[in-house]
């Protein structure tokens, strides 16, 4: 199968902040700018780049309570596409779409990504608007019958028809010019509630990753949701830069106790620049505005918050941020500041499940110059448990844990839901 994006351009899990979980559908241009500020000034040198605006940028008067109806009013030119809303984004005025926006974040030495819905939205068809570059009208090649189960505002595009690629390039053609980075593209999966054998839409992102490739195979593309079949691992990993694998995660521990088998089994089908993705961040200031409950404080405890961080970075997920970054508690910045954590998953090996006995999960991996072996030790039960440290042949010398920066004795203490993440040198 011939490898469509370029593996290149994320060589290392792509981090960054998403506006879902903190401001749900209706973020803010200025809310966006207090975001990319945050990170320019206190996470960009760790790595943290990407800005992400999700889900109804295009869509006036979007709320909670009705983004889910069939059919809601949407902005879009006269190509059919989709365009930011000028009452919440002020500088996409006057044609100028979300450039303003990124020419933003990029002068802060960041990079900026969209949300977009697989398909087309449902009034470039019912008006049959015409597709740039071809003879073809949106109504040709629509799928009325494929809506979006639980955005029924698009409909699926028929890649057998004349114009379909047309469709998808002129997308790409327009988020270009933008100069967007990054794209999430949503309802590439199809909903199954298990996470483990979700059918993909091969047709519609073969043809989102050719226009990509098309117009310079600049963008990193990141499939959602969930969750994506492990079956699945090559044609993804020709074909994304990152997929999820479980439909969207919520700050719940038995949201997060699901994760385990799901991570452990795509780690054994790992790829390098190309990211099996365990969900965004739902730490710090989240639920502002948006579908899942409050305004709130992440509802995990310090000790899962702790196992959150530890399993995403040793299993080498994507780290994309969901609170209100300016809102960061001090706790939650020193775990996305943490640079031993961040090491681990941006530079590290071999990562795997090494062993599973009831409550208590163990995973490894090493640094890729061989200098650090790690071990993550993780206990899903209720109660605190202790147990001897594990040993690793080759590395007997200085035993530390990432979180805590203390020397880790021969015998460990885990707390109830908790993780001793350990660096061997």
């Amino acid at each position: 199968m011939k490898q469509v994006c370029n593996s290149e351009l994320a060589p290392t899990p792509p981090m960054g902040w998403n506006s879902w979980d903190c401001f749900g559908l209706d973020v803010t241009e200025e809310e966006v700018k207090r975001n990319a500020d945050y990170m320019a000034r206190e996470l960009k040198d760790l790595g943290w780049q990407y800005v992400v605006v999700d889900l109804g940028w295009y869509a006036p008067g979007v709320t909670t309570a009705n983004y889910k109806q069939r059919n809601i009013p949407m902005l879009t030119d006269e190509y059919g596409r989709l365009i930011p809303v000028p009452e919440r984004f002020p500088s996409s005025t006057g044609g100028k779409g979300f450039a303003p926006l990124a020419e933003y974040v990029h002068s802060l030495g960041l990079k900026f990504g969209i949300h977009i819905m697989r398909g087309m939205p449902w009034t470039a068809a019912e008006e049959n608007k015409p597709i740039k570059g071809n003879a073809a009208c949106c109504g040709d090649i629509a799928d009325k019958s494929d809506q979006c189960l639980w955005f029924g505002s698009m409909y699926g595009i028929d890649c057998t028809k004349e114009g379909a690629q047309a469709y998808y390039d002129s997308l790409i053609e327009l988020y270009t010019q933008w100069g967007v980075d990054f794209i999430k593209a949503d309802d590439m999966g199809t909903w199954d509630g298990d996470g483990l054998n979700s059918p993909l839409r091969t047709d519609e992102l073969e043809a989102l990753a050719t226009s990509i490739a098309k117009f310079g195979n600049r963008i990193v593309l990141s499939v959602s949701p969930g969750a994506a079949y492990v079956g699945n691992a090559y044609h993804l990993s020709r074909h994304a830069h990152a997929w999820r694998i479980s439909c969207d995660f919520w700050d719940d521990w038995t949201a997060l106790k699901r994760q385990f088998p799901r991570c452990a089994a795509w780690a054994k089908r790992h790829i390098n620049g190309h990211w099996p993705d365990a969900d965004m961040l739902p730490l710090g200031r989240i639920g502002i505005r948006g579908e899942v409950g409050s305004a709130r404080n992440t509802n995990f405890t310090p000790d899962e918050q702790i196992t959150l961080m530890s399993l995403w970075c040793i299993f080498r997920s994507p780290l994309m941020f969901g609170g209100d970054l300016p809102q960061t508690d001090d706790f939650t910045r020193q775990l996305i500041t943490n640079r031993q954590a961040i090491r681990l998953n941006q530079d590290s090996k071999n990562n795997r499940q090494v062993s599973a006995d009831g409550d208590i999960i163990v995973w490894g991996a090493e640094s890729t110059d061989d200098q650090t072996a790690y071990r993550a030790v993780f206990n899903l039960s209720d109660t605190a448990t202790f147990l001897a440290c594990p040993e690793i042949p080759g590395f007997y010398g200085r035993k530390v844990d990432i979180w805590t920066h203390e020397p880790v004795e021969e015998e460990i203490t885990i707390p109830a839901h908790g993780c001793r993440l350990i660096a061997y040198n």
